[in-house]
């Protein structure tokens, strides 16, 4: 890999303009490109969903894009990567698809597709890695059998991107979570000092989720639809795994889980199991923060973000 025949002021000068270079892409591309997307409709039974209506919505596609654009450009890659990126791409078709239609897709659609793309991403990291993970907290190694692990590795991307994508529906909530989440799993890249050419599309796509907040910060002025929260999910998932220390995205990833995963847990109960639970609470769960605590919605992202924060800190402090 060119990481380790190059100098080091080399390597730093090209993560330098690629960091630059992914905001002003981000942020530009958003700004001319953001009248062509499709309008949002609102949702009925969101707190202030008609706050968004006529929002231009799936602005997710154009920061996939311009992370994609930019990995292609800087990052030294090798094919597991680009079938990583691909598996982004698709996730993100498949949300734009959604976001663009004129009538909502279905669960049962959504959910296949989300199975064959992570059925797709658990046999790539199976061939290129192997089929044990660390619990670096005990400094434990894993191993697996490899059918069990492709399984444990199906269901980690199903969460993820179903989490992520439940989690966006306050102004800059999925982006600011995720960046924070993102950006705590960069550490630890770090720390390690591993996959280095992996390492830097995580730079990148942070970079280019803060270009996108940009323009989400509340009031926003336009939304990242299912087109950026399945791509996001599906790459926070990639990059545990690529961290190989899987387990490591529930604290890490925990108010994603919360708020968007209670909400998913809650509606399996009552509908294939007819048990009505968490009656008394509204999910996503940023919904029962603004509708039953009073809280705004910069209260919402700010507290969230915190809270995540001092759990990472505290996890990459006991881990390094």
């Amino acid at each position: 890999m060119i990481y380790y025949l190059v100098s080091p002021n080399y390597i730093n000068a090209v993560t330098f303009a690629s960091i630059v270079f992914a905001f002003a892409i981000t942020c530009i591309a958003i700004y001319l490109g953001q009248n062509i997307l499709p309008r949002d409709g609102g949702r009925a039974y969101a707190i202030n969903g008609t706050k968004s209506v006529g929002k231009p919505r799936g602005a997710g596609m154009i920061f996939i894009l311009s992370f994609t654009v930019t990995c292609l450009l800087f990052v030294s890659f090798d094919a597991e990567i680009i079938i990583y990126l691909i598996l982004v791409l698709a996730a993100m078709l498949s949300g734009y698809l959604d976001d663009a239609s004129s009538s909502p897709w279905g669960e049962l659609k959504k959910g296949l597709i989300d199975f064959v793309i992570a059925v797709m991403a658990a046999v790539t990291y199976l061939h290129y890695n192997p089929n044990t993970f660390d619990i670096a907290l005990f400094k434990l190694t894993v191993t697996l059998n490899p059918v069990v692990y492709g399984i444990l590795i199906v269901i980690l991307i199903w969460v993820s991107i179903n989490v992520t994508n439940c989690s966006d529906g306050v102004d800059g909530l999925c982006g600011t979570l995720s960046g924070v989440t993102l950006t705590s799993a960069y550490v630890l890249f770090s720390a390690f000092d591993i996959e280095p050419a992996f390492r830097h599309t995580i730079l990148i796509i942070i970079v280019c989720i803060l270009g996108y907040l940009w323009f989400n910060a509340s009031p926003s002025k336009l939304l990242m639809g299912d087109a950026g929260s399945r791509a996001i999910g599906i790459f926070i998932a990639f990059t545990f795994l690529k961290l190989h220390c899987p387990l490591l995205y529930i604290p890490l990833a925990i108010l994603l889980i919360i708020d968007g995963g209670l909400g998913l847990i809650k509606v399996s109960f009552m509908r294939f199991l007819h048990i009505k639970l968490m009656q008394n609470v509204r999910t996503p769960i940023h919904d029962h923060m603004r509708k039953n605590k009073g809280w705004s919605d910069s209260q919402v992202v700010f507290r969230f973000a915190i809270i995540q924060t001092i759990i990472a800190v505290a996890i990459i402090f006991a881990i390094i």
